[in-house]
């Protein structure tokens, strides 16, 4: 990758000295204030905290609220800015007009770098553009895969999710599976669309896919349980979150069905479930690891000049299975809420 090719958002920013490992001290501070909570909640995960000069980092999600996977990904923030001497302002809006509108809040507050996930590329576009006309270097996670290079961001930090739906549906393939219901919590959000696609593209029985709002319990209980006593023939519930999976144990217990369910990610309650016996399996993207690599990222550009896969490549953080055979080695991190 040729430096003198890149474009102003992605030209290397002045160096300045970088903190030496032997010279870091445990402390920490960092959150959407850089106070106290953020120190509290990345306490016993930070190396450290450098010593270079303070930047000030924005981390912009599509996150709904209530949703433990994105306290996960913050989690991570948390963890490299407290190690990194960075001011982390996290904010999150599911509406992609209202999340570009954060991008922009981020811009006119002249952030150091913006960290941010794309699940609607096309609504994020401008405003990235923006970031990146100002000198802000813009680095991508979770969702956005498909797109980033292409919109500019130095990095992205994720899974493949095509892969990781494809990895899914071949391993519920040849289980005596006929028929999959996969449930898609956010319509028009690209990365859960092509999760999806991918379980119908790799499993050879019939795939439905069902839409449900993800912001309600309730309705999602009653949409997947209308759907069961509907389609009786249904032996496999695909999720796409934790919170969506264990409602759906709830749904299949009050129709009598005998579906399976497998979900993607990981909480705490989701690991219980694993161990448990109602829950298969769950495809892990390794959300805190997301988040701590999309911040420490920033501040490795800014102070050393660095590209995490060289400008060129993303850097995968899955998929991986936690099933019963593994979900022990985890269950101590996810009890932390950090896996």
């Amino acid at each position: 990758m040729s430096r003198t090719s890149l474009p102003r958002s992605r030209r290397i920013a002045p160096a300045v000295a970088v903190a030496a490992a032997a010279a870091l001290t445990l402390a920490g501070c960092s959150s959407s204030s850089g106070g106290k909570k953020a120190e509290e909640s990345a306490a016993g995960v930070s190396a450290g905290k450098a010593d270079t000069p303070r930047l000030t980092i924005a981390l912009v999600t599509h996150a709904p609220s209530g949703d433990t996977f994105w306290d996960t990904i913050r989690k991570g923030a948390e963890a490299a800015a407290a190690k990194d001497n960075i001011k982390l302002i996290y904010s999150n809006d599911e509406t992609a007009s209202d999340q570009a509108a954060l991008v922009q809040n981020a811009i006119d507050q002249k952030v150091d770098g913006i960290a941010v996930t794309l699940a609607k590329p096309d609504a994020l576009k401008d405003v990235v553009a923006k970031a990146e006309k100002a000198g802000i270097p813009v680095v991508g996670l979770n969702a956005g895969l498909d797109v980033w290079k292409e919109q500019g961001l130095l990095s992205f930090f994720g899974q493949d999710e095509s892969i990781s739906g494809e990895a899914l549906g071949k391993k519920i393939d040849g289980t005596g599976v006929k028929h999959a219901l996969c449930v898609i919590q956010a319509q028009g959000a690209v990365n859960l669309e092509q999760r999806c696609a991918g379980v119908k593209k790799a499993f050879s029985g019939k795939t439905d896919i069902l839409y449900v709002n993800g912001t309600d319990m309730p309705s999602v209980k009653s949409t997947i349980t209308a759907k069961l006593k509907q389609d009786s023939s249904i032996d496999e519930v695909v999720t796409l979150g934790a919170p969506i999976a264990l409602t759906a144990v709830q749904a299949v217990d009050e129709t009598g069905s005998k579906a399976k369910i497998a979900t993607f990610d990981l909480n705490k309650d989701l690991v219980k479930a694993i161990e448990a016996g109602t829950i298969e399996f769950a495809v892990d993207q390794q959300p805190y690891l997301q988040g701590y690599l999309a911040v420490d990222s920033l501040w490795l550009y800014k102070n050393n000049g660095n590209f995490s896969g060289g400008g060129e490549q993303p850097v995968l953080t899955g998929p991986a299975f936690v099933d019963k055979s593994n979900v022990e080695a985890v269950a101590a991190f996810a009890a932390k809420g950090t896996r």
